[in-house]
């Protein structure tokens, strides 16, 4: 389940730089899906919003902290994972979804974890279970997002991993390309993913020119009226 098309390096970090909003709102322009869908909706915060954007292609697992593991997969029983983690593209988004009934009961991703991830090209972890350690993995500079934050790891273990998990709403397969920020987390299709930075800068040219009008002595409703629709027209033509 690897990604039909990898970014090159430059497109890469073109589109990395730019926040979530931003890249939304050219998803939106280039209309490849509805407006509803491709985003995380009110399972995860960011934990460290001073970090800047986060880009990545997802790998995926399906983890739980309440109850032990049947057999195998512990704490330090994780040995198949780390290898799939290795196998697909970087840099990498760890995603791991919580499929107890309560998540967030224990943490998986903490200090220890991070360092491991980081040595695997992980650029972060979205998750709507709990983290941990978080003044250690933000000196780190490694992303988290999570749904909860938790003092211990309690059964935490891999159930499951290289399928598709839900977040929030999102379902996302190993190789998407995850995004996000303090605003939240979404997923950039592959397919329009290298347009996004020329769409990016036509909006950011609007977005400036709207604001700047809306400061100036010349601002009228009639005005802005007009603005708005050539606005609207260039979308709808895009």
């Amino acid at each position: 389940m690897i990604p039909r098309t990898a970014l090159s390096s430059s497109e890469f970090e073109r589109v990395r730089v730019l926040d979530t909003c931003t890249v939304s709102n050219a998803i939106e322009r280039l209309n490849v899906r509805l407006r509803n869908e491709g985003f995380v909706s009110n399972a995860v915060n960011c934990q460290f919003p001073r970090l800047g954007p986060m880009l990545g292609y997802a790998v995926t697992g399906l983890i739980r902290t309440s109850t032990p593991p049947v057999a195998g997969n512990s704490y330090h029983d994780r040995i198949g994972f780390l290898q799939y983690v290795s196998s697909l593209p970087e840099p990498r988004v760890i995603v791991l979804q919580d499929g107890d009934r309560v998540q967030g009961v224990g943490a998986l991703m903490g200090e220890i974890h991070a360092a491991i991830a980081q040595a695997l090209h992980c650029v972060g972890c979205v998750t709507n279970g709990a983290v941990r350690d978080l003044p250690a993995v933000e000196a780190m500079g490694f992303h988290l997002f999570a749904g909860s934050v938790a003092v211990s790891h309690a059964y935490a273990h891999i159930v499951e991993f290289g399928e598709p998990v839900e977040i929030g709403g999102l379902k996302i397969l190993p190789g998407d390309l995850v995004h996000g920020d303090h605003h939240g987390v979404h997923t950039i299709p592959l397919s329009i993913a290298p347009e996004i930075p020329r769409v990016a800068a036509e909006l950011l040219s609007e977005e400036r020119e709207l604001i700047t009008y809306c400061r100036s002595p010349q601002f009228s409703v009639q005005g802005l009226t007009e603005k708005l629709q050539h606005v609207h027209h260039g979308a709808t033509n895009a």
